[in-house]
């Protein structure tokens, strides 16, 4: 895939118009007062995982509607004072597979919280969390771009948004992560989620959202034809009649409009070859994006972005901030 968006010098200035409601501060308030009448119960089982530098837990606590979400945690062996935690979230269909996939952050000397994505799993990596939809899901596109796509109280993302902001609230209970440095993590989806997280948690000590995904969809939709924007584009050729209702819903959901609420700092990247995630709907966010921020531009790279390359941009930009 050649470079086929706008380029670099226009994408850098690319500053759209938002589109989001006039509610959308009290939605996710509501949702997420909602979210905290339960329980937030979290646990962390030691698991045997054979390691012999790392302290590894099976971790368990209280999403949107007090509906149980899996996760991991892990810390550098023998840790006896808090310390920094990444609070990682995973890509389109993926779970969080086996505690040994998640070996870099605690041996860079940090606490790392993996939250297990409700109803996925089954893609390219296990997982173990099952989303119990609720009433009124409508007739969707297979996957989950467009599940309880008609209101926002039922749309998919509403829950798994809800979870990662108690993700972030089950990282800080535990007695080895440093509540005051919370760092959110996360690529295509993960990165998508991580910029949701930003908007709705205030006091974060960075956010690292690599090519992200759920910004600016109706653009998306209309640039590329690739899944999974593409399940939406489907969704709308068969229901011509709610094109507009679509939009109106994944307003709430955007971001875009995540962006202009965040303030920690924060490092994205970018491929700009990207066809899944195409660089525009990156550059929206970012340039959008209210706190002190930065940007790695993969010139020849598609969705994989910088891979490892983007890893050790990370850990200088983090150290950066100390």
């Amino acid at each position: 895939m050649a470079q086929f968006d706008l380029p670099l010098h226009q994408l850098q200035t690319y500053l759209p118009a938002r589109t989001e409601p006039s509610d959308f501060d009290a939605f996710w308030a509501d949702t997420l007062a909602e979210a905290r009448q339960f329980p937030l119960h979290p646990t962390f089982e030691p698991v045997d995982a054979g390691l012999t530098l790392l302290d590894t837990f099976d971790v368990t606590f209280n999403g949107f509607g007090g509906q149980p979400i899996k996760g991991w945690f892990l810390v550098p062996k023998n840790a006896t004072e808090p310390l920094p935690c990444v609070v990682e979230y995973i890509g389109y269909g993926g779970g969080r597979g086996h505690v040994a996939e998640w070996l870099f952050w605690p041996n860079a000397g940090y606490a790392h919280f993996v939250m297990d994505t409700r109803g996925q799993g089954s893609s390219w990596r296990p997982g173990d969390t099952p989303d119990p939809e609720p009433d009124g899901s409508n007739p969707h596109y297979p996957g989950f771009m467009t599940r309880g796509i008609l209101r926002p109280e039922t749309y998919y993302y509403r829950r798994v948004f809800t979870d990662a902001v108690r993700a972030v609230e089950a990282a800080r209970t535990h007695p080895l992560v440093d509540a005051s440095r919370i760092i959110l993590n996360g690529g295509s989806q993960g990165g998508g989620i991580t910029l949701a997280v930003a908007g709705l948690v205030p006091d974060l000590f960075a956010a690292l959202p690599d090519v992200p995904f759920l910004c600016h969809y109706r653009v998306a939709t209309e640039i590329v034809d690739t899944h999974p924007y593409g399940e939406i584009t489907h969704y709308c050729k068969t229901h011509r009649d709610k094109i507009e209702t679509v939009f109106q819903t994944l307003s709430y959901f955007d971001g875009v409009n995540f962006s202009a609420r965040a303030n920690a700092p924060a490092l994205f990247s970018v491929g700009l070859m990207d066809d899944i995630c195409p660089p525009r709907t990156v550059y929206a966010a970012f340039n959008h994006y209210t706190g002190p921020k930065q940007i790695r531009v993969w010139a020849y790279n598609n969705h994989e972005g910088g891979q490892n390359f983007q890893t050790m941009e990370k850990i200088a930009f983090l150290k950066g901030l100390k």
